[in-house]
């Protein structure tokens, strides 16, 4: 790869990561033990979608990282391992399933499925983590695994919903837009 393409998707990665962490900070609606829709997983999804499945976990990976400089709760090493630079990582998988490959419809069945399998992975991330360290938030006589997949499939459905559409609007300025 030129150096030239190798500095602009580091560049890129940055900036994304900058974002995402902006976006955290302005919450669209906050979950009371964690959690919130948000935009954050939308610049992860636009590198993954412009430059691949690497620099898309690459800037999960850091974003998670820094999360856990704004305030993250930790209980666990691998509550903080499953908690903030996994799913974020899980994200940047959508990359593996390129949409610039395609066109049409079946461009958007495969962001459709990109964006599910991103964030799938992270959903999962998530619910391990709160049934394995935060089972005590579930009413009693509830089983752990069941209030934690609720309870995470609240905020994450609605946020990727939200990014498909912001996606979907302005697929070709955000993504094909100056990638050579």
């Amino acid at each position: 790869m030129q150096e030239e393409k190798k500095t602009r998707i580091m560049v890129e990665i940055g900036v994304a990561v900058a974002l995402s962490a902006v976006f955290n900070f302005i919450p669209l609606w906050k979950m009371p033990q964690g959690g919130s829709v948000s935009l954050e997983m939308l610049p992860i999804f636009i590198i993954a979608f412009r430059w691949g499945g690497i620099p898309g976990i690459t800037a999960g990976f850091i974003y998670g990282l820094l999360q856990l400089t704004m305030g993250a709760y930790i209980v666990h090493p691998f509550q903080v391992i499953m908690d903030y630079p996994v799913p974020y990582m899980l994200v940047g998988l959508a990359g593996f399933l390129s949409p610039v490959k395609h066109e049409g419809f079946k461009r958007t069945i495969v962001i459709i499925a990109a964006i599910l399998f991103g964030g799938i992975a992270r959903f999962f991330a998530h619910v391990i983590s709160g049934a394995v360290f935060f089972a005590h938030f579930a009413p009693e006589g509830q089983n752990p695994w069941l209030y934690s997949a609720v309870y995470n499939a609240g905020y994450i459905v609605l946020s990727l919903l939200i990014c498909a559409l912001i996606i979907f609007s302005l697929f070709k300025k955000l993504i094909l837009a100056s990638r050579d």
